[in-house]
């Protein structure tokens, strides 16, 4: 059962090949960074290095 309660548009919409596609705003309400290098990903993380670049967006 999910903590939170996911709205399509909101914290996902899919893509052109019809996978799943989460929004910065889902990654801050889960919380945390799952390290999978998601395309929205708010906490800077790179998946090629392995490592968080500095993100400089205010939030």
């Amino acid at each position: 059962m999910a903590l939170f309660d996911i709205k399509e548009n909101e914290d996902f919409y899919y893509n052109e090949q019809g996978y799943k596609v989460f929004t910065e705003k889902f990654h801050l309400k889960r919380g945390y960074c799952c390290k999978s290098g998601c395309r929205h990903c708010p906490y800077g993380y790179d998946k090629k290095t392995d490592t968080f670049i500095k993100n400089d967006k205010k939030k």
